[in-house]
């Protein structure tokens, strides 16, 4: 598979957080391009800050690879990460991000900022952005605006 079709998998996860009245962002988390794990949002229902999609998607790696570190492993998220995510990324040892909409109010890997960019971390993960972007903030956008209704 490639990255679109991991995207296009993270975006059905995205419809299962919509459908829990969640923000829709989904995530999957791949290593030698076989899947390993999936998460979607969840703060609302579990009543965890925390509990982003990729975090979910981290939380559940780490349980089937019995190990925190998530080494060779990509993520493909429907959303750019939040500093949360991007520094739980970088603990976690994630080799590459790839994100479909930029955030420009919250995203840490470019969109408000970049948190790769502000220190030298001891881990550094490569990034891919906007596959299947126009996807993703559709997604987004018809959420937001059923919402506002």
């Amino acid at each position: 598979m490639n990255d679109e079709d991991w995207m296009r998998r993270a975006l059905e996860l995205a419809k299962n957080a919509e459908s829990l009245g969640e923000v829709p962002v989904g995530a999957v988390i791949v290593r030698d391009n076989e899947l390993v794990a999936e998460g979607w949002n969840q703060p609302i229902r579990s009543n965890d800050a925390s509990a982003h999609a990729e975090i979910m998607a981290m939380r559940a790696a780490g349980e089937v690879l019995g190990n925190y570190r998530l080494v060779d492993t990509e993520l493909f998220v429907t959303l750019e990460p939040c500093s949360m995510c991007v520094g739980a990324l970088i603990h976690a040892r994630i080799k590459r991000v790839v994100f479909a909409a930029s955030e420009p109010r919250t995203g840490a890997l470019g969109g408000a900022f970049n948190l790769m960019e502000l220190n030298d971390h001891n881990h550094v993960f490569e990034v891919t952005r906007g596959v299947l972007a126009d996807e993703s903030r559709a997604m987004l956008q018809a959420f937001f605006k059923s919402r506002r209704k």
